[in-house]
């Protein structure tokens, strides 16, 4: 049942990707300019020019047409290649991506050892000063912008103090040192991981405060069972489910890039590469981040529902 269920919702993602893909593709082919509004203000571009390009890109014919052979290539491996840079945008994303799941794999991880044991000690002594002061931070984490908190940052830590370096993968013109690439990741993990952090303590905290009330939880309390195994091994369990849920909704946008952290800090990764695409549109680029995020988006919310049941055995594939 359960490879079936996988299947089943494996082969409902096409049309949804489908729809996803043709709604971005036209969107883009809407837009004053199009493909081509980079070459309009080039003064050696003539309109002739223009015309000519149009033709051999194919944009003069209607855009499902457009659409079907863009797709066709896509299948094939064929991303298209960027107008800015001439080189083929599975490789502009290859270049991007292991820097972007470095930053906000490291950001997930940190945010995931703050947030559990912060939310479950938050729920379980709920209105102590512990809690007073979780909710305090996790409002003011929430509250505040990353450009806002990330530029606080950089004016603490790198122009007054001068501890860490304010932006960049490494030193410009040293050799690669792991401690010099650890320094340059502090701000970006700091500035993403508790923005995240504090929004996952809201969720963990809220759904525990609904679990430990539960009957089944009294009947453990009953029973004799100590209160580390009553919490982590049976309320835990079904008041993760919230969390793994918006976890796996982040999950696509992490890969995107953290778009903010990546421009504030210059960090050569997907959500830079984005703002870049958009701001030159290079549509090549855009669509192909943006049907690749699609994919992710729909692929993590089946992983969702497979953990949904391995966390409440009450959850079934059928």
């Amino acid at each position: 049942m359960k490879y079936t269920f996988i299947l089943r919702r494996l082969l409902s993602l096409i049309p949804v990707l489908l729809i996803i893909t043709f709604a971005t593709f036209a969107l883009m082919q809407l837009l004053p300019g199009g493909p081509l509004a980079a070459y309009e203000n080039n003064p050696e571009i003539s309109q002739k020019d223009i015309e000519r390009l149009r033709h051999e890109m194919g944009l003069d014919r209607p855009i499902h047409v457009q659409y079907l052979a863009w797709l066709t290539n896509f299948v094939q491996g064929d991303w298209g290649y960027s107008f800015t840079t001439k080189r083929p945008v599975l490789i502009e994303i290859r270049d991007r991506l292991p820097n972007t799941l470095l930053l906000t794999g490291i950001s997930l991880i940190a945010a995931l050892l703050i947030a559990i044991p912060a939310g479950i000690i938050s729920a379980t002594r709920q209105y102590s000063v512990f809690d007073h002061i979780t909710t305090t931070l996790t409002y003011i984490g929430r509250s505040m912008p990353v450009f806002y908190s990330g530029l606080l940052l950089i004016i603490v830590f790198s122009i007054w103090l001068r501890w860490l370096p304010s932006g960049g993968m490494h030193t410009l013109g040293k050799e690669f040192s792991l401690i010099d690439s650890l320094r340059h990741l502090c701000l970006p993990v700091l500035s993403l991981s508790t923005l995240i952090a504090a929004k996952y303590v809201r969720f963990l905290r809220t759904s525990m405060l609904e679990v430990i009330h539960l009957d089944y939880i009294r009947t453990a309390a009953a029973k004799g069972l100590s209160e580390r195994v009553i919490i982590y091994k049976h309320a835990f369990r079904n008041a993760a489910i919230p969390l793994v849920t918006v976890v796996a909704i982040d999950l696509p946008v992490l890969f995107a890039g953290a778009l903010f952290t990546e421009t504030i800090y210059s960090w050569p990764g997907m959500g830079r590469l984005f703002v870049d695409a958009a701001t030159r549109f290079d549509y090549s680029v855009v669509m192909g981040i943006v049907a690749a995020i699609a994919f992710l988006v729909v692929v993590s919310n089946l992983l969702a529902d497979v953990v949904y049941a391995i966390l409440d055995p009450r959850i079934t594939y059928s």
